[in-house]
């Protein structure tokens, strides 16, 4: 009789397991405050889901950090207590370092070009992995605008940019390309950047178009460069412990609403970068657009290095080159 009991007390946590993966209301943390494009395609695809599923699934979106920043939401993600993210690639390139291919400097002609490479069968590819490298199932790419460098001093070459402190985004492939480059990369939350410009602690900041324009970094700016040195990868996650606890038809209609919001952000960037460029650039700030000659031998330097560190930064580049 104990060893019957046993058996049902196990029997009845694991079916409490599954029914607690497959709860009606799934959580989905993100970093970007509420009027951001990322945020405003999480709250469409909770209502998409919840239409679709005819109320039986809900998301409850949770922008601005409010779960914790990227590190401690991934690690949430691994555990089950958050259910989804909208989060950039470069967190998850922190654990699977293969991710880092998609920043290396210049591998996107420009915006458009940059979501050809997102929507290409090599960047889906490099998704696979993630269940069992990370504890996450990625279901597609969306993406922020492509990066520049805004400085409070004047920047003519990149001789002007060293020493500088520099806020980057805390990961690898961007700390290895400001170090080539001389200056001193300063990983900072994106809360902080504004009064960090603003008094100095920082001299510079690597951001994309809309924040520079949205958030008026700008105003405490002396130089744009409009540089385009990078692209900014976000991808749509879902825990891999809530994802196995999903029935199958669960997960394709998740997967599939999940897909399809996070790639909306491709075209609403390419639609858009331009003019919030034309805004920055009427500021009346030094507004100049270099090229990759501007960095020198930074960019060989950097791709010598991730060679070693993503086995996909080959196939990639080749990915580029086909969707030019």
């Amino acid at each position: 009789m104990k060893n019957i009991a046993r058996a049902l007390v196990s029997t009845a946590m694991i079916a409490g397991s599954a029914i607690a993966a497959q709860a009606d209301e799934f959580r989905l943390g993100l970093i970007t405050p509420p009027p951001h494009i990322w945020t405003k395609a999480a709250e469409a695809f909770g209502a998409e889901l919840a239409e679709k599923s005819g109320g039986a699934h809900s998301v409850s979106v949770f922008p601005a950090r409010q779960l914790g920043n990227e590190a401690e939401m991934l690690q949430q993600l691994q555990t089950g207590a958050l259910d989804m993210a909208f989060m950039t690639v470069a967190e998850v390139s922190n654990r699977a370092p293969n991710l880092g291919a998609f920043y290396a400097p210049y591998l996107a002609n420009d915006i458009a070009h940059a979501g050809r490479i997102l929507r290409s069968d090599t960047a889906k590819s490099m998704l696979s992995p993630l269940p069992g490298q990370v504890g996450v199932v990625g279901v597609g790419y969306g993406m922020a605008g492509l990066r520049q460098i805004v400085s409070r001093g004047d920047v003519s070459s990149m001789a002007d940019l060293e020493g500088r402190k520099l806020r980057i985004t805390p990961f690898a492939p961007i700390l290895d390309f400001y170090k080539a480059v001389g200056a001193a990369p300063t990983p900072m939350p994106l809360p902080s950047v504004y009064d960090a410009l603003a008094n100095g602690q920082v001299d510079a900041i690597d951001m994309d178009a809309e924040l520079i324009w949205v958030l008026k970094y700008y105003e405490h700016a002396d130089t744009i460069l409009q540089s385009d040195h990078m692209m900014f990868p976000m991808v749509g996650l879902v825990s891999a412990r809530v994802w196995a606890g999903l029935s199958e038809q669960d997960r394709a209609m998740i997967g599939d609403l999940m897909a399809s919001h996070v790639d909306s952000t491709i075209d609403s960037y390419i639609e858009k970068e331009a003019g919030w460029l034309q805004q920055i650039k009427d500021t009346g700030k030094t507004f100049t657009k270099v090229d990759a000659s501007f960095f020198g031998d930074v960019i060989d330097e950097w791709n010598v290095a991730w060679e070693q560190k993503s086995e996909s930064l080959g196939d990639l580049r080749t990915t580029a080159s086909e969707t030019r």
